[in-house]
């Protein structure tokens, strides 16, 4: 019981690890743009995230981060190449007792982003974006399922004079190489989510996102539901400094997350 509850916490917090790399931070939904053939871009983004849940007298704090690399190369002027790794830690509280504290690399994930429409005369556009997550953690401490998985995101990003709006719906198989954590999560995961981005100077742009994805957790039928806003910052034409902050907004999810993150293009 006690394991999985740290690889329940593990994976709340967890931004990148077992699951797609996302948009522009501190958005989750994720927008068509890709790089450009032969152009790269460095993404640093850092959550840390905060949770309480009291239940029949037991009071139990789970206090979670993840610092997640991601990379994006432009193939071609229309399909990208993703990859990303976390590296996560958190700690778990009963009653002011420590139930578990770790930290470790999560999964890796691979993905290709390939904006298959665009429509410049009414700034629409679409994109499709298979993808696999590539078991690099440790998934006996709650960073990783042990197996590889599978992942598809469809997007849609429309594009006017004041700023942007972008749409997904993604599904992933998420597999596990222990036996009880098999038994205990669901393995057919879906992912709706929309965002918009304001654009308040020539620099800088706000943002909103909120979502809902299937719960991991199969004895639950509440599946978690956030709310993100923030700002991000253009210091130049090739970087960009961004935060933000996530809330839950029932049971499900996690209370609060602050999300900060840097974008360098090359």
């Amino acid at each position: 019981m006690l394991k999985k509850i740290c690889l329940v916490t593990a994976s709340t917090a967890s931004l990148l690890s077992a699951t797609p790399v996302f948009g522009a931070h501190p958005l989750i939904t994720d927008d068509t743009g890709t790089q450009g053939k032969g152009k790269i871009q460095i993404e640093l983004n850092s959550e840390f995230a905060w949770n309480r849940t009291d239940a029949d007298g037991m009071e139990l704090k789970e206090n979670a981060g993840e610092t997640a690399l991601a990379l994006s190369y432009g193939l071609t002027e229309t399909i990208d190449i993703v990859t990303g790794i976390p590296f996560g830690w958190y700690t778990l509280e009963e009653n002011g007792t420590t139930l578990g504290d770790e930290s470790g690399i999560g999964d890796m994930s691979v993905e290709i982003k390939w904006r298959v429409y665009e429509n410049e005369e009414n700034g629409l556009s679409f994109a499709v974006k298979p993808g696999m997550s590539i078991p690099t953690g440790n998934e006996r401490k709650g960073f990783g399922s042990g197996e590889l998985s599978p992942g598809l995101t469809l997007i849609a990003t429309h594009e006017g004079d004041f700023g942007s709006l972008h749409a997904n719906v993604g599904y992933s198989r998420n597999n596990y190489k222990n036996e009880d954590d098999d038994a205990a999560s669901r393995n057919d995961l879906w992912h709706a989510s929309f965002a918009a981005e304001l654009n308040v100077t020539d620099n800088l742009r706000s943002v909103a996102n909120i979502g809902i994805e299937t719960n991991e957790d199969i004895t639950s039928d509440t599946h978690p539901l956030f709310l993100i806003g923030g700002l991000i910052c253009s210091i130049s034409e090739d970087l960009d400094l961004d935060i933000g902050l996530k809330c839950g907004l029932n049971e499900a999810e996690t209370d609060t997350a602050l999300l900060a993150g840097m974008a360098a293009r090359f």
